[in-house]
């Protein structure tokens, strides 16, 4: 199968890198990518086949990732050409609605997905929504596109993805705001910045992997290191007092309506 990809950014590399792994031919991989530096860093690294413009090759691809920016979105797709038969559109773009693709691109057979930055190490989760015009073989080539960087789970109604970006494409920034306040708890009781780095980023993904293997809920997880009259029962009702349990949910919901508006901000959409 060959898997074309119109943008070369981050996330087009992290894919393309993972499919290398998984045994995917670089022979099978074409990339259209407009900067010279990064089209020469992805032939370089990943032997795939790189050119500055869509030529017969790519647009002859069975699937085609669309890996540019929101903004850029529209004018790619209506410089396609005629959809040929069988080619599936995967779009990473944030926020571009499935409809608003398949009418510019003039196709059905699109797939949305709502990738996240662990992807870059192989440590992604995406969502992932198909229009009804894909098919079956269709969706199992976008599922192995979408796991070679991690894990990919299918949505029946897109608007689940404006939740998956709230959740999962947002929440690596709440992660990082929460290490930080960590670390910076860790450097008032006497650490250095290297030592409250270590054990903050240890302890979090110590956490997040024993919560990972666990059949129990993470309430009970965090029940189990929450001792009465304890440090972490301290620690825990300062949280509480302070809110912010809720003020995570709040924010997440925010950032879904955010989602929401991004959505019907975008000309034409």
């Amino acid at each position: 199968m060959k898997i074309g990809f119109i943008g070369g950014g981050n996330m087009a590399a992290a894919l393309i890198g993972g499919l290398r792994k998984q045994g995917t031919p670089g022979s099978a991989i074409r990339v259209v990518e407009r900067d010279a530096a990064r089209r020469d860093a992805l032939a370089t690294e990943f032997a795939v086949a790189v050119t500055d413009t869509p030529d017969r090759d790519l647009l002859d691809a069975a699937v085609l990732v669309l890996a540019v920016k929101p903004g850029q979105i529209r004018e790619v797709c209506q410089t396609l050409d005629a959809p040929a038969p069988g080619r599936l559109l995967v779009s990473i773009a944030a926020g571009i609605p499935s409809a608003s693709i398949a009418r510019w691109a003039r196709t059905e057979s699109v797939v949305r997905a709502m990738p996240n930055t662990p992807a870059l190490i192989g440590e992604g989760i995406t969502g992932a929504f198909a229009r009804d015009g894909v098919t079956a073989a269709q969706r199992d080539a976008a599922t192995r596109i979408l796991q070679a960087v991690g894990d990919a789970v299918w949505f029946s109604d897109e608007g689940m993805l404006d939740t998956v970006t709230a959740i999962s494409g947002s929440g690596p920034a709440y992660v990082f705001y929460f290490l930080e306040a960590l670390q910076d708890a860790a450097q008032r009781m006497g650490m250095d910045a290297a030592q409250a780095r270590h054990f903050a980023v240890r302890t979090f993904t110590g956490a997040a992997r024993l919560a990972a293997q666990s059949p129990e809920s993470v309430a009970t997880l965090r029940e189990r290191v929450t001792s009465k009259g304890g440090t972490t029962a301290a620690a825990l009702a300062q949280f509480a007092q302070s809110g912010l349990h809720e003020a995570i949910v709040e924010g997440a919901l925010a950032a879904q309506a955010r989602s929401r508006e991004l959505a019907r901000e975008l000309p034409g959409s």
